[in-house]
């Protein structure tokens, strides 16, 4: 009976043991699960950053409250096309995938390609607003910022350009605007290698006009800047104009476009007047879209005149709680310019205005 007790005594002791023995076990598991679960969850935050940091902008442009949707609809035969190589990405989640997802929202669809039309000039001639009223138009994609590339940053390369370019799906265009492309020597030969069919739009504004606007630009920058009759004549005695000042060579239209038709047909450039942009934004935004083969959506009921500043803006977008103008530089107050110097700017213009209404096919009436 004495030698039963110790054995029950004895199993009991080694069940014990086993017990601890599993449990520690147990805690040494679920330390590890705890672990392992940690750096999985933690993972995924940098590689996502990693991964959106390059097109955290662009998608925030998509979701421009004044556009709508993009529509996967099959590419139409006036749709624009680039014989340049493409770079293939995944197709959109739709957005309720995204929203269930705990993955972070990011533009991860369609095709990365150079852009098939650019902006190419002039500068203070509306370029601006003609790409923030392109930008309604669900089948455009453009990007924000000037990229400068076929000016200043042509040394790095046509993929760092396309790299730039938001993604598109098919049936979508793919845009950029840097207005000092058309007074650069190099650009005409530099966009062609890219591309020779990308088709080319110039905005075009009274050459004098368009030279106060651009003093008055850089005048709000630097206060201490010269009058504008010294800048704009050579010597006040023999009132020679000085081509030389950016503000009256930019303003040389004929000879600029002279220097693109080496490498492009008229067929490939449109002219758009800035006058009848600010007058009758919808008039030539229905030719911007017709020359682009794109349907005329953006129309009459975008607009309205905003007298204050003497520009069109865009009217409220649903969703959003005011109308939407173009900035505060925009609209400006241009200095008072003595009436001889402006007659003098017109009398010089007037023979380059001439040729490139010849060159263009168009008379914009400036004289």
């Amino acid at each position: 009976m004495g030698c039963s007790g110790c054995r029950v005594r004895f199993n009991f002791g080694k069940v014990l043991s086993k017990v601890s023995v599993c449990f520690t076990m147990v805690l040494i598991f679920t330390y590890f699960f705890y672990c392992l679960a940690g750096i999985c969850h933690s993972a995924p935050r940098t590689l996502y950053k990693q991964l959106n940091d390059d097109i955290l902008d662009d998608h925030r442009n998509f979701l421009d409250s004044l556009r709508p949707p993009p529509r996967l609809l099959p590419a139409r035969n006036g749709t624009l096309s680039a014989d340049a190589e493409q770079v293939e990405a995944p197709v959109q989640l739709s957005e309720s995938a995204k929203e269930s997802s705990n993955i972070p929202v990011s533009n991860t669809f369609g095709t990365k390609r150079f852009p098939q039309a650019i902006i190419i000039g002039v500068k203070k001639g509306g370029t601006r607003a003609l790409l923030e009223f392109l930008r309604i138009h669900p089948d455009v994609r453009a990007v924000g910022a000037e990229p400068h590339f076929f000016d200043r940053f042509y040394d790095k390369g046509l993929e760092w350009y396309r790299n730039l370019m938001p993604r598109t799906l098919d049936g979508q265009i793919t845009m950029e605007k840097t207005p000092s492309y058309f007074v650069t020597k190099e650009a005409p030969g530099r966009v062609c290698t890219m591309n020779c069919q990308t088709k080319l739009i110039v905005v075009v504004r009274d050459p004098v006009t368009r030279a106060v606007s651009d003093y008055t630009q850089t005048l709000s920058k630097n206060p201490g800047l010269p009058s504008f009759q010294s800048l704009a004549l050579k010597n006040s005695s023999t009132g020679l104009i000085d081509t030389t000042w950016s503000a009256v060579r930019i303003g040389l239209y004929a000879k600029h476009l002279e220097n693109w038709l080496q490498y492009f047909p008229l067929s490939q450039f449109l002219f758009v007047c800035g006058e009848r942009l600010v007058s009758d934004p919808a008039g030539e935004m229905g030719r911007v879209q017709d020359f682009l083969g794109l349907k005329r959506v953006v129309s009459d009921k975008h607009f309205y005149f905003n007298q204050t500043k003497g520009f069109p803006c865009l009217k409220k977008p649903e969703g959003s709680s005011r109308p939407r103008c173009l900035g505060k530089s925009k609209g400006r107050p241009h200095p008072h310019i003595p009436s001889e110097i402006l007659q003098r700017l017109r009398d010089f213009y007037r023979p380059f205005n001439q040729r490139f209404y010849l060159l263009s096919g168009q008379d914009f009436g400036w004289d």
